[in-house]
């Protein structure tokens, strides 16, 4: 039995997010969420899981999803950045199913200062709902982990109580990940935040599961955004084991493994890293900073390669009368860029476990 046996494909809302999120526990693979910030790095992502037969996550992180809809658009109350989500989703829907492949439809890290945004995704979510009967995305996160845990919970209870009706998916994350991306600063955290304390992965855990089961946790384990040399991070993804058993400990049911978890600050992380996290429970790891690089390297060889194609419209190595509108057609030089980041988003899954699943 494959994915596609259990969910269909194309974007996933409900308890479809759930049973692929279970599969995913049960059979010891996760899945990677790739940012995507423009419909040519989407449709790259959903070409790699086509070509590897994998489900994907895609999503937007709040800088990400300005940038699709147009940096020229003023986002001084995160309008560009409502905008962008609801174009990229309604962008991922129209052309996952052609992929073939399952997909979770994602909206990234949601501090308290940039809950308007979140504002307005769920807004729109409300709106397709009452058309559709399922939300425009899969799920939202909520990152209010720089705030006290007694802020942090009951703000999660209070978003998954609209959610859940709606078929929405909750990541939350209690515990700091360090690091930088996409302007939110926490290189100067105390190192003692970088990891999550078990009962207060429980204390999440019963607030949320009070409403209903589909939810996950972002548990800090000495996670860093960015990219690093393996080795200059002290990750300790066996904790996230010990989470788990203290669950399983307090539930008392005998169910193993009962918490979703997420890892993020995946980019450098050793392949036994991701290995250990994935034997635990995770089922979503974070990738950004990687495919970025990947983006780029594409495009930058082509650049390079070509050089003399790529100084003037007509006048090339091969004539002085040659023109050169085929190396500079932005389909050409932009589409070897996605070539490179299609390798990278196999990479991912294949570290992940997350090949040939459908």
């Amino acid at each position: 039995m494959g994915v596609l046996d259990i969910v269909p494909a194309g974007v996933l809302t409900g308890d479809n997010v759930r049973k692929l999120f279970e599969y995913a526990k049960e059979n010891q693979f996760a899945i990677p969420a790739i940012n995507v910030t423009s419909s040519s790095v989407a449709n790259a992502v959903l070409e790699a899981a086509r070509d590897i037969k994998a489900p994907i996550i895609i999503q937007v992180s709040q800088g990400g999803a300005a940038y699709f809809a147009g940096k020229g658009l003023a986002n001084d109350k995160q309008q560009a950045s409502i905008l962008g989500a609801i174009a990229a989703a309604h962008h991922v829907r129209t052309v996952a199913k052609a992929y073939g492949v399952p997909v979770v439809l994602h909206s990234d890290h949601c501090a308290k200062k940039l809950l308007p945004w979140f504002d307005g995704m769920l807004k729109a979510d409300e709106e397709y709902f009452a058309q559709h009967q399922e939300p425009l995305f899969s799920s939202h996160m909520l990152d209010l982990s720089e705030e006290s845990k007694e802020h942090n919970i009951p703000t999660c209870v209070s978003y998954f109580k609209r959610m859940a009706p709606l078929g929405l998916w909750l990541e939350m994350e209690i515990g700091i990940t360090g690091g930088e991306e996409d302007g939110v600063d926490n290189t100067g955290v105390d190192n003692a935040l970088l990891y999550t304390q078990p009962d207060d992965i429980w204390d999440v855990y019963t607030a949320l599961s009070a409403i209903g089961p589909n939810f996950s946790i972002a548990a800090a384990f000495g996670n860093v955004h960015g990219v690093y040399k393996p080795g200059n991070v002290r990750l300790h993804p066996e904790l996230l084991g010990k989470h788990q058993v203290h669950a399983e400990q307090k539930l008392g049911d005998g169910k193993k493994k009962p918490l979703f978890l997420v890892f993020h600050g995946g980019s450098g992380s050793t392949k036994d890293e991701i290995k250990t996290a994935v034997q635990n429970g995770v089922v979503k790891m974070n990738v950004d900073t990687d495919t970025q690089w990947a983006y780029l390297c594409g495009i930058r060889d082509f650049v390079q390669n070509k050089a003399g194609y790529l100084q003037t419209q007509v006048g090339n190595p091969e004539g002085a009368d040659k023109p050169n509108k085929k190396y500079y057609d932005p389909r050409v030089w932009v589409r070897e860029g996605e070539k490179t980041l299609v390798q990278r988003v196999k990479e991912a899954c294949a570290d992940l476990g997350n090949t040939n699943r459908l």
